[in-house]
């Protein structure tokens, strides 16, 4: 993923296939806020600020787009609220919605104030390159905070003679919602190894249900690990695992850039008895630009001081140090957060300070 926007001049071809996707942390509180919010449109440019931007008041309640039941989006989410309402005293509406994509597109509208994605679908929708964008760029979403990589892996049940990629030809896999991650890049994947298969489009814990039923003969799908759908599965079915590695995984990076190589461990599920290579994409938090920049600012801090109470709620988190921040390289940044990363000493791009950044 670093190397991203480095392969932006990609011919177009390749990038008729790369982008055809599916669409469908100190405390502050509320009398602090109000005080930083008075201020903050007049005091623009200040401390490292930003101007030209109509920022909105400091919020009390924000609605968070996470993805499916099941998935990790949803639980990362639901522990990501309770920090807002025990940190900040701010109320969190938890809201399920298709994804990284749904959520581009619901963050740029403004129809939530925060957001989950994953690195493909930034890039895709700041520079309206996935044709679910309709070439339009989604300019006014903005990275906050870094979550964690979300690696791709399929499972089957054992018996089913499904133990490997190339075993998906021909036959009925789940790969995820229309507009996740996994719904989006599963089909890609698919198609960049020459594999024929009948992809199914659906929440994590439906495709789960799906597969203890006989409908799905496989399951591929996208999140933080350990997957609570996965888990729902193994503990009442013997499953197979499999991933990507070798010539197939440089295959998929070279035609899909934003991919990086991962190694989900061996203890991540009762029933993985080794290492399994694969491929993932790292995940950030956004906002809309026009977020408060004070409420950015406090959110980032309390995620980062907080981060045992975030992983406590899921596992995935004890990535989301403050120097994975560095994942994105290329992606613009709220002038909140990059004002906490550079107070903390970390070293950003030029590239993901936005034009209304005066520092």
């Amino acid at each position: 993923m670093k190397k991203f926007l480095r392969y932006g001049m990609l011919t177009a071809a390749t990038s008729a296939l790369i982008f055809t996707t599916a669409c469908g942390d100190e405390e502050a509180g509320g009398d602090e806020a109000s005080g930083a919010d008075e201020g903050s449109e007049e005091s623009a440019g200040e401390d490292g600020g930003s101007a030209d931007v109509d920022y909105q008041d400091y919020p009390d309640n924000v609605v968070l787009g996470t993805a499916s039941q099941g998935g990790t989006y949803y639980i990362y989410g639901g522990g990501l609220g309770s920090l807002l309402e025990s940190q900040l005293d701010v109320t969190a509406n938890v809201e399920v919605t298709g994804g990284p994509v749904h959520n581009m597109q619901l963050t740029e509208a403004g129809d939530q104030d925060l957001g989950m994605i994953t690195y493909g679908p930034g890039y895709e929708g700041v520079t309206g390159t996935g044709e679910w964008t309709g070439g339009e760029a989604h300019e006014d979403v903005r990275v906050t905070f870094p979550m964690y990589d979300t690696p791709f892996h399929w499972w089957s049940l054992e018996g089913s003679g499904i133990e490997s990629v190339d075993d998906l030809d021909g036959e009925r896999a789940g790969v995820g919602p229309a507009g996740g991650t996994s719904g989006t890049y599963l089909p890609l994947i698919h198609d960049a190894l020459g594999l024929d298969v009948d992809n199914v489009e659906a929440g994590a814990s439906d495709m789960a249900s799906q597969q203890m039923d006989g409908q799905l003969d496989a399951i591929g799908f996208a999140a933080g690990i350990p997957i609570s759908a996965v888990t729902e599965v193994e503990s009442q079915e013997d499953i197979t695992f499999f991933g990507v590695d070798g010539e197939q995984r440089d295959q998929i990076i070279e035609e899909y850039p934003f991919f990086d190589e991962f190694t989900i461990p061996a203890d991540t599920y009762d029933q993985l008895d080794e290492d399994l290579e694969t491929v993932a994409m790292f995940n950030f938090g956004v906002v809309h630009k026009e977020a408060n920049e004070e409420f950015v600012y406090d959110m980032v801090k309390a995620y980062h001081e907080n981060q045992d109470t975030m992983i406590d709620t899921h596992a995935a988190a004890e990535e989301a140090d403050i120097e994975a921040i560095t994942e994105n390289e290329d992606l613009p940044m709220h002038p909140g957060a990059l004002r906490y990363y550079e107070e903390e000493g970390v070293e950003l791009p030029d590239e993901v300070y936005p034009e209304e950044w005066e520092g």
